[in-house]
């Protein structure tokens, strides 16, 4: 196959369709669709169904493109271990985490990170579904499970636990809990039935559980789908909530509540593919992780 048209189906498979695929190729509309029109003679097969709303791939055209993509994120990562200095780590590096994890921890310590490495361009995807590192849909990962995946290198961070936190303005309308009976009295503001959590937990909503009567459960104030709201919720002082230990750092406005509570524990994690074990950017973001986790706990 030549390789010209295999790269401009792969773009168009990525695109959905010829026009946002010339735009990423820099080539005109019509100039791709003749390139896939002679991909599809030579090999005397329909790689698309065309259709008014754009383009699908045909039960062919996705075999060659599960391949492609393969082929090209290979590409992608030896090109960046070429590419990267002998003497110091440069290059792109593409960081994936959770929405809550990359606000509130991460993010405020990547001007750090840039200022050792300025040769390394950062790029962060906040997400709380995992992106497919071995697809190259992000070089590492900071996770709050252990990855499932074989081929993936993994490096335990830290072990977490839930503390409740309530703002200052909460405490001077409401006052503190004292007990867990107390919390009967309060606004509780915990998980809603979309939430994704990460990571996941068995009794999520924990908190509305804790020291209340088997036939009295507590009621929440608001339902969220994930813990970035949760923490905005209390911060603006509608409740009482629950929330990591990494998020303390950007919480320090916030008053710890019956903080003698045994909250669910989790471990985070730092993950990447197997092929990048000898990068040097790799490891200069391990190194830095470990080192700014042992400053904040």
């Amino acid at each position: 196959m030549d390789w010209d048209k295999l790269r401009v189906f792969h773009a168009v498979a990525e695109a959905g369709s010829f026009t946002h695929a010339g735009e990423v190729l820099n080539l005109s509309q019509s100039a791709v669709s003749r390139q896939i029109s002679a991909l599809e003679e030579s090999l005397n097969l329909p790689l698309f169904h065309r259709h008014a709303r754009g383009l699908i791939l045909t039960e062919q055209g996705e075999l060659l493109y599960r391949t492609a993509r393969d082929v090209f994120s290979k590409l992608a990562m030896t090109e960046a271990l070429l590419t990267e200095s002998r003497e110091r780590a440069q290059g792109p590096l593409k960081i994936t985490t959770t929405v809550a994890f990359g606000s509130l921890w991460l993010t405020p310590r990547i001007k750090d990170f840039l200022d050792l490495y300025p040769d390394i361009a950062v790029s962060l995807v906040l997400s709380d579904g995992e992106l497919d590192l071995a697809m190259r849909e992000a070089d590492v990962a900071i996770r709050m499970t252990p990855p499932r995946q074989p081929d993936l290198v993994q490096r335990h961070l830290m072990t977490m636990k839930y503390t409740v936190f309530a703002a200052p303005d909460y405490v001077k309308a409401h006052g503190l809990p004292l007990t867990l009976a107390d919390l009967d009295h309060h606004r509780i503001v915990v998980f809603g039935e979309d939430a994704r959590v990460a990571p996941p937990l068995s009794n999520v909503n924990w908190l509305l559980d804790a020291g209340a009567p088997p036939d009295r459960p507590r009621r929440p104030v608001l339902e969220v789908n994930n813990i970035y709201g949760i923490y905005r919720a209390v911060k603006s002082g509608l409740g009482l909530g629950a929330m990591p230990d990494y998020m303390i750092s950007a919480a320090d406005d916030l008053i710890p509540v019956l903080p003698e509570i045994a909250g669910p524990t989790f471990d985070a994690y730092f993950v990447y593919p197997e092929e990048l074990r000898h990068s040097k950017r790799i490891t200069a973001f391990r190194d830095f992780l470990l080192e700014k986790i042992a400053e904040a706990y």
